[in-house]
This record gives structure tokens, C-alpha cells and sequence, in this order.
């Protein structure tokens, strides 16, 4: 069963250990920079490890985008050795339903930078379509939740 954590002292180091397959690395913050960008954005930022059990599997944060006025898909992984067994599909799932909620957002956006298709793919399939908009390297994509 797949679930996500709050962040502590007691989990960060497996958190921190988990690794995206090296084709990716060029498209996916360290966890440990989303970690520190989480710290800043306290407020605002809402970072979770992604278990299945007790087995960490990903990272996943949500955000609030204040200069935008709205919540985001900001950071998203599933280790390497964790890809391809439905884990991102889930976890992006309990992410959207964690701001629902907490916030009753009724629409969520993400970036995604040109050439990565796998997230793409996913971001499509779960009905995620692009706004036309490209801004700081990637494409804004947006989630209208009925």
C-alpha cells in the first residue's frame, strides 16, 4: 500500500538516498535540493516520502505558488529501482488528494521540462494537459479536478 510521510529526522537519510536512473537526473532536482527549497518555502512547501510499506520508494512535494495564486506539483521522484511498478501514478494521486483536502484546490499545476517524456507521459495520463505557457525551462501543464 502506497503512502507518503512527512519528512524527519528519522526518515531524511533514506529520503535522501533515493536516486532517479541517470537519463533523468538532467530533468529531476536532487531530493536533497528540494529538501533545502522546502526549508526556505516552509510556509508554502509540502515535501513527503513515498512509501510502499515501510520501504521508501519516492519523493513527492506539493507547493502554493503565491505569485501565481496557485497549488503545485513541485517536485516528483520514484527511485530508479522503483520505476515501472505504478508507484508515481499513486503517489501523484494521494499528492493531489492531500491539497484537496487541505486546501479544496480545484485545480493543480506543474512544470515539466521539454524532452522528458516519461513525466509528461504520466502528467497526460492523469489528465494533465498543457497551458501553452513556457516559463523558467519548462512547460506548464495543468490538472482541472471536476
Amino acid at each position: 500500500m502506497i503512502t507518503l510521510r512527512e519528512i524527519t529526522g528519522d526518515n531524511l537519510e533514506e529520503i535522501l538516498a533515493l536516486r532517479v536512473a541517470e537519463g533523468q537526473r538532467a530533468y529531476v532536482s536532487s531530493n536533497a535540493e528540494s529538501l533545502a527549497q522546502a526549508y526556505v518555502y516552509r510556509e508554502t512547501a509540502f515535501p513527503f516520502g513515498v512509501y510502499d510499506g515501510e520501504r521508501p520508494v519516492g519523493f513527492i512535494m506539493m507547493g502554493y505558488y503565491e505569485a501565481k495564486d496557485y497549488y503545485t506539483l513541485w517536485k516528483f521522484m520514484i527511485d530508479e529501482a522503483e520505476q515501472g511498478k505504478g508507484y508515481g501514478r499513486q503517489a501523484l494521486e494521494l499528492g493531489i488528494r492531500f491539497l484537496q483536502e487541505k486546501f479544496g484546490i480545484i485545480e493543480v499545476y506543474t512544470g515539466v521540462i521539454p524532452g522528458n517524456a516519461v513525466a509528461k507521459g504520466l502528467y497526460e495520463s492523469f489528465g494533465f494537459a498543457e497551458t501553452g505557457l513556457f516559463e523558467n525551462g519548462m512547460l506548464e501543464m495543468r490538472l482541472r479536478i471536476s
